[in-house]
C-alpha cells in the first residue's frame, strides 16, 4: 500500500473504534454520562499544569513562525481561560440530557403506538484552527449527547490538544465510557482522510477561517455544519440612544475582535451621524481601532477611505468599516447583501423600527439594543457550543447539545398489518396523541 492508503486504512480503524464506542455510549444513562463528565473535570484540574505548559510551548513556536495575531490570540490558553473551560465542563453536566426525549407519542390505532425519540447522530468529525479549549467544549458536548468525536486541531495547537485529550482519556478510563469515544488527529494528511470517511463519520464541524471552512465544504460528501464568514453589523438608527449606541458599538468591536461575532461594519443613519460618529470614533480610537469610512462618513470624521472590499471582509482584528445610510431599508439591504447570516444588531428606541429589522434581516441571530458578542453557546445557556451554523435549516446559530441529536420513529404493534387500513372495508386510524414524556 502507498503511504496515503496506509494513512487512510489506519484512520478507518480509528473511526470504526470510535463508532463502536459511541454505540455503547448511546445507551448509557444520564447519570453514567454525568459521572464521566465530572471525572473529566477532575482530570483536567489535576493535569492543568501539564496542559498550560504544553500551550506555552505551542505559543512559543507560534511566535517563532509569526502566525497572525488573531490566530495567536485564539491559541493562547492561560490559567483563567482553562479554569473557565473546566467550569464549562461541569455546566454541561448540569444540562438536561438531549437523548431519549419523546417528541411524538401517538396511537395510530388500538395497540399500534408511534413514538419519535431523540437519539445521537453517531460520530462527529471536528476540525478546528487554534483554540485548544474548543477540544474540551466539543468533547464534553459529544459525550453528553451520546456521540463519538474525532478531533483534528491545527498544527499550531498540537501539544495543547494532546495534553487535553490525554486528560480526557484519563478521566474516562475511570468510568463506564470507553475513552475511544474521543480521538485526536494531529497531521495535515489526516484532515483529508477524515473528510473521506463518510462510511463512519456522520457530521463534519469545521471551525476556523473563511477559506478553511470553504475548503472543508468543498472536499467532503459528509454533511457539514458551520459558517464560512463572520461579517456582522451594527446599525445605529435615527432613534438610537447615543450613549447606549456608543457603548454597544465599542463592546461589539473591541471585547474580543478575533471572535466571529465581533462587528466588522457599522451602519449609521444619516440623521444621527453628525452627532454620533465623532463620539463613537473617539471611543473606538482610544482602544486602537483603525476606522475606515465611506465618503459620507469621511465628511464627518477624519478616517481612511473604505473600499468595496471592506464591506466583504472579516477583519478579526481592531479594524472597523463605517457607512452612513439614508434609511432603515438601506441598512437592511446592505446587511442582506454583504452579511454572512451570522449575527446582526440594531440600536434604536423605536419598537416598530426594531421589529422591522428583526423580521427582515436574514441572519441566525438578530439583536435589538445589545452587543453581537452575545452570540455564544455559553451565553445562551447551552453550557458550551460545538460551533455556529449560519445555514437556514436547523440547527442554526450557536449549536449546543440540541444540535447534536437527531430522532428516530419507533412503532410498536401487536401483529398489525397495513392491509387492514386499505381497500373497501379499510379500518380508520385513530391518530390519538398520548402526551409527551422521556423514554429513558
Amino acid at each position: 500500500m502507498t503511504a496515503t492508503q496506509i494513512e487512510s486504512h489506519s484512520l478507518s480503524a480509528i473511526a470504526l473504534s470510535t463508532r463502536d464506542a459511541a454505540r455503547q455510549l448511546a445507551v448509557l444513562s444520564t447519570e453514567a454520562k454525568n459521572r464521566a463528565i465530572e471525572a473529566i473535570a477532575q482530570s483536567l484540574e489535576a493535569q492543568a499544569e501539564e496542559i498550560l505548559a504544553a500551550n506555552a510551548a505551542d505559543c512559543k513556536a507560534a511566535e517563532a513562525e509569526k502566525i497572525a495575531k488573531p490566530l495567536y490570540n485564539r491559541l493562547k490558553l492561560d490559567a483563567t481561560k482553562l479554569k473557565d473551560a473546566i467550569a464549562g465542563v461541569r455546566d454541561v453536566g448540569k444540562l438536561p440530557d438531549p437523548v431519549g426525549a419523546v417528541q411524538i407519542h401517538r396511537e395510530l390505532d388500538t395497540g399500534l403506538i408511534l413514538q419519535r425519540i431523540t437519539c445521537p447522530l453517531g460520530v462527529l468529525g471536528v476540525i478546528f484552527e487554534a483554540r485548544p479549549d474548543a477540544a474540551i467544549q466539543i468533547s464534553l458536548l459529544a459525550i453528553k449527547s451520546g456521540n463519538g468525536v474525532i478531533l483534528k486541531g491545527g498544527k499550531e495547537a498540537v501539544r495543547s490538544c494532546e495534553a487535553i485529550v490525554k486528560a480526557i482519556h484519563h478521566g474516562l478510563s475511570q468510568t463506564e465510557i470507553n475513552p475511544a469515544v474521543v480521538q485526536l488527529l494531529t497531521t495535515r494528511e489526516e484532515t483529508m482522510a477524515l473528510l473521506r470517511l463518510d462510511e463512519y463519520v456522520d457530521l463534519i464541524i469545521p471551525r476556523g477561517s473563511n477559506s478553511f471552512v470553504r475548503f472543508v465544504q468543498e472536499n467532503t460528501r459528509i454533511p457539514v455544519l458551520g459558517h464560512a464568514d463572520g461579517i456582522c453589523h451594527a446599525y445605529i438608527d435615527k432613534a438610537a440612544d447615543i450613549a447606549k449606541a456608543v457603548e454597544i458599538t465599542v463592546d461589539a468591536k473591541t471585547h474580543y475582535p478575533a471572535a466571529c461575532n465581533a462587528i466588522e461594519t457599522l451602519l449609521v443613519h444619516q440623521y444621527i451621524a453628525p452627532e454620533f460618529l465623532p463620539l463613537v470614533a473617539r471611543a473606538l480610537q482610544e482602544r486602537q481601532v483603525e476606522l475606515r469610512g465611506d465618503d459620507r462618513t469621511r465628511k464627518i470624521i477624519d478616517v481612511a477611505a473604505a473600499t468595496e472590499a471592506d464591506w466583504t471582509t472579516e477583519y478579526s482584528d481592531l479594524i472597523l468599516s463605517i457607512m452612513v445610510v439614508d434609511s432603515l431599508e438601506e441598512a437592511i439591504a446592505h446587511i442582506n447583501t454583504y452579511g454572512s447570516r451570522h449575527t446582526e444588531a440594531i440600536v434604536t428606541e423605536d419598537p416598530i423600527t426594531a421589529k422591522t429589522f428583526l423580521a427582515q434581516v436574514d441572519a441566525a441571530g438578530v439583536y435589538h439594543n445589545c452587543s453581537t458578542r452575545f452570540a455564544d453557546g455559553f451565553r445562551y445557556g447551552f453550557g458550551a457550543e460545538v460551533g455556529i451554523s449560519t445555514y437556514k435549516l436547523p440547527p442554526r446559530g450557536p449549536v449546543g447539545l440540541e444540535g447534536l441529536v437527531t430522532y428516530k420513529y419507533q412503532l410498536t404493534g401487536d401483529g398489525h398489518i397495513a392491509a387492514t387500513y386499505t381497500g373497501t372495508n379499510a379500518k380508520s386510524f385513530t391518530h390519538k396523541d398520548l402526551g409527551y414524556t422521556n423514554s429513558l
